[in-house]
């Protein structure tokens, strides 16, 4: 697996944020024979300038929110006819992925349609929680994390190793359990690390409660609970710099041993 955005709401390019990252999220992940794409942040536009040459994935979204879609109309390999893309994601409101993707590419907010200049091969299918994907080697299942308008968190199985990828999730409702039930023994636990304890509760700033985000803190005791491997903290703060990120991954560090942070470029192997 590779993360090529790891931003939570907005980018945040420049050199206070160049080691850790800018983009929003997205995450490639290759098990056998198969790459899956999780989420189409910017993130996904340097994926899409990296490949060299048509090629076929399966792009799963977590949710429609703008800083995990904004990628897309700049993602260079959906205007190839000879790439083929299966896109899955969740139907909100009525509305399924492709009524979600269409609808976000139209006046007066973009100047050209889906329609017009997407040239890949494409195929939407609804993928809700409960849903299991058997797709090559991997197995894909989600479950509904609490996050205002909904969010599915991943759980990618292949070869007896497990990726859970649980991005845009708050921690204080029911939805605690199911999701160390649905992360128990992963090898790589992806969570929405996106403020400290004291940043969430308002002793630092005003209070982030009811906004769909989680805790470094919370990350630590979720992963113990569920038995994980390595804890990789991810949607970030946008204004977090670099050297902020550090001083949080230490933070984290004394917690529970081996946690990481993710950043654009980390790769990491089963």
């Amino acid at each position: 697996m590779r993360f090529w955005g790891v931003r939570g709401s907005i980018p945040s390019p420049g050199p206070e944020t160049a080691r850790y990252g800018g983009n929003t999220p997205c995450v490639e992940i290759r098990a056998g024979e198969e790459l899956f794409i999780f989420d189409l942040g910017t993130g996904v536009r340097e994926f899409g300038s990296a490949q060299r040459g048509p090629f076929n994935a399966n792009i799963f979204i977590s949710h429609y929110h703008y800083d995990h879609l904004q990628g897309l109309p700049f993602f260079g390999p959906i205007f190839d006819p000879r790439s083929r893309f299966v896109i899955r994601g969740p139907t909100r409101d009525g509305r399924t992925v492709k009524d979600v993707i269409s609808g976000q590419m139209q006046q007066p907010f973009f100047p050209v349609t889906a329609e017009m200049v997407f040239r890949a091969q494409l195929d939407y299918q609804p993928f809700a929680a409960g849903d299991k994907a058997r797709i090559g080697e991997g197995v894909i299942t989600a479950i509904e994390t609490h996050h205002p308008g909904g969010n599915l968190a991943y759980r990618i199985e292949c070869r007896g190793k497990t990726i859970v990828y649980a991005t845009d999730t708050e921690h204080g409702t029911a939805r605690d359990a199911q999701l160390i039930d649905f992360a128990r023994d992963a090898d790589i636990f992806i969570y929405d690390a996106m403020y400290t304890e004291d940043e969430y509760l308002g002793r630092a700033g005003s209070p982030k409660i009811g906004w769909g985000h989680s805790t470094i803190e919370t990350a630590v005791k979720v992963a113990d609970d569920a038995g994980v491997g390595t804890l990789v903290l991810f949607h970030h703060e946008p204004t977090r710099n670099d050297d902020a990120m550090d001083e949080l991954v230490k933070t984290a560090k004394k917690l529970r041993k081996g946690t990481i942070a993710a950043r654009e470029g980390l790769t990491i192997k089963l």
